[in-house]
């Protein structure tokens, strides 16, 4: 989706303020909202790109008035009432109302098995690549209305095709409707002067991930 969350290549921004030796958690409340959303990812009522997606529909505005903790926490509360674990006034109320089924929780001695052996995106099926290492593509640009891995910035550019990863879940689908969509992924170069115009370095490239249904032959 065209969401303020694709920021890539946008002006106006101001410079990108490095912080060195930066912790993981800036605050207690930063670490429970991340652990928070993970415990909750164990009860299997969304996929990691859902969670994506969730916090991708977080108002423009607020989005860039609030930091990435902020994004995962909104995103959470967002899965929770989509998926009928919470309703809104449970979350404005701060007290939970009663239910017949309460979904079990993942024991604290699970949790390191639990992530050790979660679903993996790489799926063992057998799919035909559409391209292959040095062909060159153009990334589609159909200005997507629900989640994709394309960021804006490539659309409609150029590239080559570095090299096939295998076939990956197509998170575009698995965000939106759990439609895996097995198709390969592939590591695609573009030139900064291809993505940025003809001031930008002649040396260097950005690498994309990008799956077939990114993708067009550049003949096309």
């Amino acid at each position: 989706m065209n969401g303020i969350h694709d920021l890539g290549g946008m002006h106006g921004f101001g410079p990108v303020q490095i912080e060195n030796n930066e912790p993981v958690f800036h605050s207690e409340w930063e670490a429970r909202a991340f652990a928070l959303t993970v415990a909750c990812g164990f009860l299997g009522k969304w996929n990691a790109d859902m969670g994506r997606y969730a916090r991708e529909q977080m108002p423009p505005a607020e989005y860039l008035a609030t930091g990435y903790y902020e994004h995962w926490f909104f995103g959470l509360q967002r899965l929770l009432v989509e998926q009928g674990l919470l309703t809104a006034q449970e979350l404005a109320t701060g007290r939970a109302a009663p239910r017949p089924d309460q979904p079990r929780a993942v024991a604290a001695a699970d949790v390191a098995m639990r992530l050790r052996y979660r679903r993996q995106a790489r799926v063992d099926v057998e799919v035909l690549p559409k391209f292959k290492a040095g062909d060159t593509v153009v990334a589609r640009n159909p200005h997507f209305s629900g989640h994709t891995r394309l960021p804006r910035y490539a659309r409609g550019k150029c590239g080559v095709i570095d090299r096939d990863h295998g076939v990956f879940i197509f998170s575009d689908t698995h965000a939106m409707n759990r439609d895996q969509k097995p198709q390969h992924c592939y590591s695609v170069r573009f030139t900064a002067r291809e993505l940025w115009g003809p001031s930008a370095s002649a040396c260097d490239s950005t690498y994309l991930d990008l799956w077939d249904d990114h993708l067009d032959p550049a003949s096309v």
